[in-house]
């Protein structure tokens, strides 16, 4: 067994006995279930565990694992719906951390970067905005950052902010130039989270209930940022947003990978002990076909996933991988996961069984990190680019 598979044997080992029990009983509800303190006592264990921070550079305290060796370890941790929380993997901060690691300079590496890679602060990433603002085009960038002396000031609203309540710090997309709709513009600014002007409203309501600090409403009035927390270079924040989300697309899959894989499980062992109609559910054709169907999905997005991470790990950009493995993965597992509900019959809408929190936490996956339409959108018209004719055809609009 190599290295990195003993990792995701004892990574799964720590969720199934320390994790999964907490959410079972909290039926998947990160804040019933203890919210902050739930986090901060995980993560001890799992480092007591040796399992923290696989993806975290080693020189910042975590085991530096590649984006290829990473994948069965989030899968793993993805077995419980707080088990990437407990392992410091969790969205939106490890997102924010590979952004961080590959941008921040000086003292932003100790005020900002170390706190999070040791899990002694959350994060959040501040650019959805609500309409007609930034939303799945960024483009729309409405938020604002005037220069003032060695300073900005910032001001504008933003929604749907993941972890923003209890975050240590927001990365928020401001622009600097421009006007909404223009593609360039962007500036990322590193906000403490206590920061004069910042406000957080209410919690969006929405279905899915794992997520620590909730999706937020968030409020920038007159928010001073002085120069030395811009992040990276004024106007490009456009282009430092795609150091970010392609990795955090390839991580979501992996960790809702390892939640529909269990969820395949539970159901598999459902119909092999309920009987009906003569025999075990198991051996019935349509069940059959389910099962089936749930191996090839399962085993599509794993080949996606890692095809994928291969690119990233090569350091090409790995745009048209990442997207595919994305938009294929979170619709492949919202497949397994609502066969699983089905396989399962009531059990499956119940919370007798981990199958209806799974559904109903992998759903958002299709939206959330760019929907699947706009990464089709981007990948036709990398086909029409590579294969298309040269020249457009005469009339054609």
């Amino acid at each position: 067994m190599t290295d990195v598979e003993q990792l995701a044997s004892r990574t799964r080992s720590f969720v199934e006995e320390r994790v999964i029990p907490l959410e079972d009983v909290a039926d998947g509800d990160v804040h019933a279930a203890g919210g902050e303190w739930l986090r901060a006592d995980l993560q001890e264990q799992a480092r007591r565990a040796g399992v923290f921070a696989p993806h975290v550079p080693v020189a910042l305290g975590g085991l530096g694992l590649g984006m290829t060796e990473r994948a069965p370890v989030f899968e793993a941790a993805g077995r419980s719906l707080f088990g990437a929380m407990a392992i410091n993997a969790n969205a939106p901060d490890e997102g924010n951390l590979h952004l961080l690691e590959r941008v921040v300079t000086g003292e932003q590496r100790e005020r900002y970067l170390v706190p999070l890679a040791r899990g002694e602060v959350r994060s959040a990433f501040a650019m959805t905005e609500p309409p007609p603002g930034a939303g799945s085009d960024p483009a729309g960038l409405t938020t604002t950052a005037r220069r003032d002396g060695d300073s900005f000031v910032l001001d504008g609203r933003k929604k749907f902010i993941t972890g923003a309540d209890g975050a240590g710090f927001l990365i928020v997309m401001a622009r600097t130039s421009g006007a909404p709709g223009d593609s360039g513009g962007a500036t990322m600014f590193l906000v403490p989270a206590d920061r004069p002007g910042v406000r957080i409203g209410r919690h969006v309501s929405t279905i899915d209930r794992s997520m620590l600090g909730g999706h937020c409403e968030l409020e920038l009035n007159g928010v001073r940022v002085p120069e030395q927390d811009v992040l990276g270079e004024v106007d490009e924040g456009f282009r430092y947003a795609q150091v970010r989300l392609g990795p955090a697309r390839l991580t979501h899959v992996m960790r809702w990978l390892g939640a529909a894989q269990r969820a395949h499980e539970a159901a598999v062992e459902y119909v092999s002990r309920r009987s009906g109609f003569g025999r075990a559910l198991a051996r019935h054709g349509m069940v059959e076909l389910m099962v089936a169907d749930n191996e090839i999905d399962l085993a599509a997005t794993r080949s996606l996933l890692l095809t994928a991470c291969r690119a990233l790990d090569e350091g090409r950009p790995g745009r048209e991988e990442t997207s595919l493995a994305k938009v294929f993965g979170a619709e492949a597992l919202h497949r397994v996961a609502d066969r699983a509900v089905q396989l399962c019959g009531g059990a499956g809408v119940s919370s007798d069984l981990p199958v209806a929190r799974i559904a109903r936490e992998i759903r958002p996956f299709r939206i959330y990190d760019g929907p699947s339409e706009v990464h089709r959108t981007s990948l036709a018209r990398r086909a029409v680019r590579r294969y298309g004719a040269d020249e457009p055809v005469a009339g054609a609009s």
